[in-house]
């Protein structure tokens, strides 16, 4: 497998983003993590096209209270990137989170998701449920491929579907309600020094499952049916302005018990990216979520 490493030099002088670089080594593969703060860990998951930058401005605000753990996922950000489409399925992210987990042992887990975060998270939590406190569910899903999906999220199916390249950055701009500087956006562009680097990028939207049969289907359907029982505290935070997930708050906020004794939040003015429109306003409301729901008897580090 031919697999590319981002050069640190595209990483340097980025805007608002000054952590030092980790690294862990999943399955043949380095995957990079931001770890900040200590005490409780709140593990950030990104989705697509991002990586762990979007999380800077929560990080900022949860860091001196926590610890704040965002991994980039394979093919994003720091960690490596294989060069052929092929290396990229559902079950190998799938095994390079619940690895991820497993080599930094993390326990008393607040889960903060969105987007492909969100799918490949909630499977994590719902299969390693003791090693996970909370859940804070944003803008996401568990497609199984049986409910139709928005015309929005159709729409970026059929552009990844044909392309060949994917201009990163003017995608996040494109998801979010606030205007990005040029800056901004070419952190976002950063990890990609040029398209043989996007494989990644390029094969995700296609892994949503759009059938009941396709490969992420059978464990979407799984996390769902242990959501329904989930008793730990839940809170499910979906922005007024994303229209590929808009709406998907229902389901999280009738099925899953631990979501009913939360508030009801809507983060305004946000976009798809709501973590890049609102950072400040999800690190604050993350706080008191925690606050609201202290632990009986921590276990991670810190405690």
């Amino acid at each position: 497998m031919n697999v590319l490493r981002t050069p640190d030099e595209r990483f340097e002088n980025l805007p608002g983003y000054d952590f030092a670089p980790h690294y862990t080594e999943v399955n043949g593969l380095r995957m990079h993590y931001m770890d900040e703060g200590s005490g409780q860990t709140v593990l950030c998951l990104h989705g697509e096209p991002s990586w762990c930058y979007l999380y800077r401005k929560i990080a900022r605000v949860l860091a001196p209270h926590h610890r704040v753990v965002a991994p980039d996922l394979i093919g994003f950000g720091r960690s490596d990137k294989p060069a052929e489409r092929e290396a990229y399925t559902f079950a190998m992210h799938r095994d390079a989170v619940a690895g991820f987990i497993e080599n930094l042992d993390l326990s008393d887990i607040t889960l903060v998701c969105q987007d492909w975060g969100g799918l490949l998270g909630l499977d994590a939590a719902t299969r390693m449920p003791a090693r996970f406190a909370r859940l804070v569910i944003m803008n996401t899903g568990l497609p199984t491929g049986e409910q139709p999906m928005s015309r929005a999220f159709k729409a970026w199916r059929k552009f990844a579907e044909k392309s060949t390249d994917m201009a990163i950055g003017a995608i996040i701009q494109g998801a979010t309600t606030t205007t990005l500087s040029a800056e901004v956006i070419a952190a976002y562009d950063a990890p990609y020094p040029d398209q043989s680097y996007k494989a990644g990028a390029l094969v995700f939207p296609l892994l949503v499952p759009i059938n009941p049969d396709d490969e992420a289907a059978p464990h979407m359907r799984a996390a769902r049916e242990v959501l329904r029982k989930w008793t730990k505290p839940v809170q499910v935070m979906f922005s007024d302005g994303d229209p590929v997930t808009r709406g998907g708050d229902a389901w999280f906020r009738e099925n899953v018990p631990g979501a009913k004794g939360t508030p009801e939040i809507t983060i305004e003015n946000g976009g798809h990216f709501l973590q890049e429109d609102q950072g400040e306003e999800i690190g604050d409301q993350v706080l008191r979520f925690m606050d609201r729901t202290p632990l009986e008897t921590p276990t991670g580090p810190g405690a």
